[in-house]
């Protein structure tokens, strides 16, 4: 709040930064009493994947198709209006006012995968928290599930965690499609956390707080605040529960997010407001986004005011009042929702800009953290030579064992490994 107040004063931003200094050291150091979170240690000497501030996590969406890998365009690439197959001045078109650097792609594709993942990693994040519609296959849901499973065996290579951030909006879809009647709805919940718990609340790289499995929800839309009480009652370790923007029913607490409904000054206040509002929670997620640009009106669908990208200082002062307030977690809204045009994902028109202030962020508050900017540049190589090779290539090998060292974050290694390969 006080970042809010000091800007609107219209002080210059080394001012603002000197005034806060002290206080952002303070409360960063804050976030980091009662957190453990036990992450396996790393084979890099480069930069240590354990971060002394608060838990940075990419949201991340994996619900893209491409028609190359899929065999259709999907619905988050069209909108139902724009077609891929056609340019328009020599730019394909596509639900988004940006294009991603390695084009459209699909979210299945274990390619982009791994180029997503070694990007995070090298960015100084710490995990990914999934955009996640459940197990039922109605509409896209099973293939984000699908793909949801191949995103995590590549953030396990590289040692990071992830956690998700269900969808309970999709019950609602899925009772109008009479996949499942409302009286159902709770025992559906039950059956689905339960399967969380044996599937993956368990596993080394799902996040935990305190022993305890992170768990947000994009609401709740449909569950009611007494409804996760029940469906979270047969678990053998309740989650640490956070709901959006407020804390309801059972949650610990909630996670901020992007507000262009409020109009773009209001959102400022809505962060402030937040931050307010959580200090009396046991703990919070805090939010970090670029910009909120989406392409909605023109797929004749409601859209949302602009929340403008400010030369890239929406981004770098949202993480600075998300690193200020007392979050024990920090996620980034978002790594690719290329439709609301909040991605941090190299883009045609901001290129590697959004990490490179990431990796600084990081260093503020890891002195330790020792990846450079160059390095960004390294996992699009690799793409472009794993795209580049048939299955018959003999460089396939040396791609993978590329690949194992930047999972590991020998950046240097793989960078002379490389020397030679490309043609």
């Amino acid at each position: 709040m006080l970042r809010v107040q000091l800007m609107r004063l219209r002080m210059p931003q080394k001012l603002v930064d000197r005034i806060l200094g002290a206080r952002v050291i303070w409360t960063v150091t804050l976030a980091l009493v009662g957190i453990l979170l036990a992450l396996p240690d790393s084979s890099n000497a480069q930069a240590s994947n354990q971060m002394p501030g608060p838990i940075l996590l990419a949201h991340y969406m994996p619900w893209f198709s491409n028609k190359a890998i899929s065999g259709k365009w999907g619905w988050h690439w069209t909108m139902n209006h724009f077609d891929p197959d056609v340019s328009v001045g020599g730019r394909q078109e596509a639900a988004s006012k940006y294009r991603p650097l390695i084009g459209l792609y699909d979210s299945g594709d274990p390619d982009v995968l791994e180029y997503h993942v070694l990007l995070m990693k090298l960015a100084g994040f710490d995990g990914v928290a999934i955009d996640w519609y459940g197990l039922e296959d109605y509409y896209d849901y099973a293939t984000v599930h699908r793909n949801t499973q191949r995103l995590v065996k590549a953030l396990q290579k590289a040692h990071m965690k992830f956690t998700l951030v269900y969808e309970d909006q999709t019950v609602t879809q899925l009772i109008k499609g009479k996949v499942y009647g409302s009286d159902e709805a709770i025992d559906k919940g039950k059956q689905l956390f339960s399967w969380l718990e044996v599937n993956w609340f368990g596993m080394p790289s799902y996040l935990q707080i305190e022993k305890r499995p992170v768990l947000m929800v994009f609401g709740p839309q449909f569950y009611k605040d007494d409804d996760w009480a029940k469906m979270f009652s047969g678990l053998k370790t309740q989650p640490d529960f956070f709901t959006l923007m407020f804390k309801r029913g059972p949650a610990v607490g909630g996670f901020s997010w992007p507000t262009p409904q409020k109009g773009e000054l209001k959102s400022w206040d809505e962060l402030a407001m937040f931050n307010k509002r959580s200090a009396g929670w046991k703990a919070s997620i805090g939010v970090a986004y670029p910009r909120f640009n989406d392409t909605y009106a023109e797929a004749s669908l409601p859209g949302y005011p602009v929340i403008s990208d400010n030369g890239g200082k929406t981004y770098r002062q949202t993480f600075d009042l998300a690193l200020a307030n007392r979050s024990p977690i920090v996620q980034v809204a978002t790594w690719n929702d290329w439709g609301e045009g909040t991605q941090i994902e190299p883009s045609i028109e901001f290129g590697y800009r959004d990490l490179e202030t990431t990796q600084e962020c990081r260093r503020s508050v890891d002195k330790g953290f020792a990846f450079k900017s160059g390095d960004l540049r390294v996992p699009l190589q690799l793409y472009n030579l794993r795209k580049a090779a048939g299955s018959d290539d003999p460089r396939r090998a040396r791609l993978d064992t590329i690949a194992r060292l930047l999972y590991d974050g020998k950046v240097d290694a793989a960078r002379a490994a490389l020397t030679g390969l490309e043609r």
